[in-house]
């Protein structure tokens, strides 16, 4: 059975992982008749957002035990994480992707990844096996990936494009019902929540990411992955 990993960046789209992107996630992925592995940086968020007042909160949570309320518990720190154990990666968005993988967010296109992120994302690019990346997480895979010119998309915001672009990528708009795939690079990319105003619209671009990312994985060349240090 396919091991997909999933990226997770907290819980709650104002301050981590966006929670509908994520369950429609881990569900084509078992759908698909493969099984979803979560994973977490073991770290502070960079804040808390109360999602009933949009206030920000004084206290502090941990990433990987917010993220563990999405996966019920089943999820490892990101270190854990190797190319070898994998046989892809989707990133969900959700503001978490662009505040606790990378902090696009504050930075735009002068931001700095997680080095754990940078390490699996740029372990499993090297492998050969594919990367899947949801709503405002396209950021994070430009960061990761950018000198070698990843074909992504947000949708069509032109200045979350052209940020991405300001960091290598070339940005395809794209409908929230499409999926943008770079076969080269093997990275598939949909905008989800960017543009979907339902989560039906949202599952729609995320079913269709799942399936073209099983789809790579099983035909994902047998390359040596590199040595974690």
């Amino acid at each position: 059975m396919l091991k997909i990993g999933v990226i997770l960046s907290g819980c709650g789209v104002m301050d981590g992982s966006e929670i509908h992107e994520s369950v429609l996630t881990i569900l084509a992925i078992d759908r698909a008749g493969a099984e979803a592995v979560c994973f977490a940086p073991d770290k502070n968020q960079k804040h808390v957002i109360n999602h009933l007042t949009q206030a920000e909160s004084r206290e502090s949570r941990n990433v990987l035990a917010e993220s563990a309320r999405i996966a019920r518990g089943k999820i490892q720190d990101l270190r854990k994480a190797t190319a070898d154990g994998l046989d892809a990666a989707i990133l969900p968005g959700g503001y978490g992707a662009a505040k606790n993988l990378c902090d696009f967010a504050f930075k735009g296109p002068d931001c700095e990844l997680d080095p754990d992120v940078r390490q699996i994302l740029s372990d499993l690019n090297a492998a050969g096996k594919p990367i899947g990346a949801i709503c405002i997480s396209p950021a994070v895979v430009a960061r990761a990936l950018g000198s070698k010119h990843p074909k992504l998309t947000i949708g069509t915001d032109p200045g979350t494009a052209g940020a991405l672009e300001k960091m290598g990528a070339k940005h395809q708009a794209a409908r929230v019902d499409e999926i943008v795939v770079d076969e080269d690079l093997r990275i598939v990319s949909t905008p989800a929540y960017m543009l979907a105003g339902r989560i039906s619209e949202a599952a729609a671009g995320i079913e269709k990411l799942v399936a073209e990312v099983v789809r790579l994985a099983r035909v994902a060349g047998p390359k040596k992955t590199p040595a974690r240090v």
